[in-house]
């Protein structure tokens, strides 16, 4: 019989730092398309690129690489009506230069998506209009790309652009409203370019310049591995976006136009620890988390899906000092033989890693294998150790209850048997033995089976949220499709979306255990579940079985 109860309100540190970090995510993730386009332009035009006058495979394509990496002299080539601005050579003559595309790419069109992106988050198109104008103020106030500025004052503009349109809502007279929106929105933009230009370009340029000296003393000292301290466990608890797209992402997007490639893309998205963390329960774990981990590294390691691997180390806490031994091992690998990458790599593949490392050389991508190798082996033979250690300990503990071990990893506690509950309850309905009445229960009993509250409702829009709603939401969301539609059943939509974005509209909302809270607090009228696993989750089953009886009931 299922059961409902008062939502908790979420609160403290840790949902703050997610939320923070889910916003910047959802500025930069949905236009990674444009920083690979970025990368590969980059990787191919540049002088140093795949078809640059300086090829490390002399495939120089001349003078196509000239005018669309930037650099050629107009008056040489001729090509009529591209851009071009006066070049510096070395001896401090100037001509007639190309402008290409890298340069404006990252000058312009990466910074004002991203600050169009954040407008629209906070006010919907108009925000994101007057963002833009206003970023564009404090690009063209700046020497350097602007990324920082984009993400501050976008979502700034935006926010100011909401707070005038609340001072004369319901006060414009019928047949004004066109006419008033596009002049105070057009004079409000104005203002904020002036001002990004004058005040804010100055301000960022400075926190620019001081996230920069961080780095630089890090890399200077050797330091740069101990971030691993901070990344690894952060990741676990789904705090690394804050991390990742507020610093690394602008800084290394920087460090790549500078030198072609950068350490920062790789501290966080390397899938070197994961992978040892996966294998190590391959080969050391007990009972469902020694079953299911082969499938997961295929998840993580080829597909992305870094989030496979978190309830693994939940269950087994002392494992994320494996976690940061392997980060920090991988670091260390790329710092001492110069290794990085071109543009960010996300998902944090093997794949998108290779595509963005090979733009910097064949060498570089060596390099940054090695540092995948590195990470993968010293995190498995830690993690080997530990798992090895406590194996008689985690065998006696499989009869624990399941009840407490969810709640225990919905609240990040990450208790020895809190993810080995739900994983091994997994394995056992892979066998056909065994129930999934305490499998990936929501820690507040929102769904505790078939029937009740929830049957009394109509199940027409399930969505997966999950931080940026476009990596392991997507995975969570093609399974439960396909079960759907495998079972026969037409009318009901399952899609995947960022937690931030969830408007109350769906019916049903699966998220993964430490995110339900803020997916209640974003959508409190909809039906809950808390999984533990998008990829195999027994409460799927529970889903479609509730679904088909709605319909077959109609």
């Amino acid at each position: 019989m299922t059961t409902t109860s008062a939502t908790k309100k979420p609160g403290g540190a840790r949902i703050a730092v997610q939320r923070f970090g889910t916003f910047l995510s959802g500025m930069i993730m949905p236009n990674i398309a444009a920083f690979i386009a970025w990368g590969f332009i980059t990787m191919l035009f540049i002088p140093a690129g795949f078809f640059g006058a300086n090829s490390p495979f002399g495939w120089h394509w001349a003078p196509v690489a000239e005018i669309l990496g930037g650099g050629g002299d107009a008056a040489v080539i001729n090509w009529p009506g591209a851009m071009t601005a006066l070049t510096a050579t070395e001896d401090g003559s100037t001509y007639q230069g190309y402008v290409g595309l890298v340069s404006v790419m990252i000058t312009y069109l990466l910074p004002l998506l991203i600050a169009n992106t954040g407008g629209r988050i906070v006010y919907g198109a108009r925000g994101g209009v007057v963002a833009t104008i206003a970023v564009m103020g404090v690009i063209v106030g700046t020497n350097i790309p602007m990324f920082l500025g984009a993400m501050i004052m976008g979502p700034l503009a935006a926010w100011i652009t909401k707070q005038m349109d609340k001072l004369w809502d319901g006060k414009i007279r019928p047949g004004f409203e066109m006419l008033v929106n596009n002049f105070s929105a057009g004079i409000l933009g104005m203002v904020l370019a002036i001002v990004g230009f004058f005040a804010f370009g100055p301000v960022f340029l400075g926190i620019s310049a001081v996230l920069g000296s961080i780095v630089a003393f890090l890399v200077q000292f050797n330091l740069l591995p101990v971030l691993s301290i901070i990344v690894e466990p952060a990741k676990v608890l789904f705090l690394n976006n804050a991390i990742n797209h507020g610093v690394f992402t602008p800084l290394g997007i920087e460090q790549a136009a500078e030198s072609g490639k950068s350490i920062l893309f790789l501290i966080e998205a390397n899938p070197g620890p994961g992978l040892g963390l996966l294998l190590a329960f391959t080969f050391f774990g007990v009972g469902a988390a020694k079953a299911s981990a082969p499938g997961a590294i295929i998840i993580q390691f080829l597909g992305g899906i870094h989030e496979i691997y978190f309830p693994y180390a939940l269950a087994k806490p002392m494992t994320i000092l494996a976690l940061i031994a392997g980060g920090a091992s991988g670091v260390a690998t790329n710092m001492i033989f110069q290794g990085g990458l071109a543009f960010p790599a996300a998902p944090g593949s093997i794949i998108a890693v290779t595509v963005a490392a090979i733009g910097a050389g064949p060498a570089n991508l060596l390099v940054v294998y090695l540092s995948v190798v590195v990470a993968a082996v010293v995190t498995f033979l830690v993690a080997g150790v530990i798992l090895r250690a406590s194996r008689k300990r985690d065998l006696e503990a499989e009869g624990d209850s399941f009840a407490a071990a969810i709640d225990q990893t919905a609240a990040n506690k990450g208790k020895e048997s809190s993810a080995l509950g739900a994983l091994r309850t997994r394995a056992a309905g892979t066998t056909g033995s065994g129930t999934t009445d305490s499998a990936d229960r929501d820690v507040e009993g929102a769904l505790g089976g078939l029937g009740g509250g929830v049957a009394t409702k109509q199940l027409n829009n399930i969505v997966f949220a999950c931080d940026a709603g476009m990596g392991s939401s997507a995975m969570g969301a093609s399974v439960l499709r396909n079960k759907i539609k495998k079972a026969g059943i037409d009318g009901v939509t399952v899609t995947n979306q960022a937690i931030a974005n969830l408007d109350g509209s769906a019916d049903l909302v699966i998220t993964q255990n430490q995110l339900t809270d803020r997916a209640k607090a974003q959508s409190p009228d909809s039906v809950h579940v808390s999984v533990d696993n998008f990829m195999n989750s027994p409460r799927y089953d529970e889903v479609v079985q509730m679904v088909r009886e709605q319909h077959e009931a109609k």
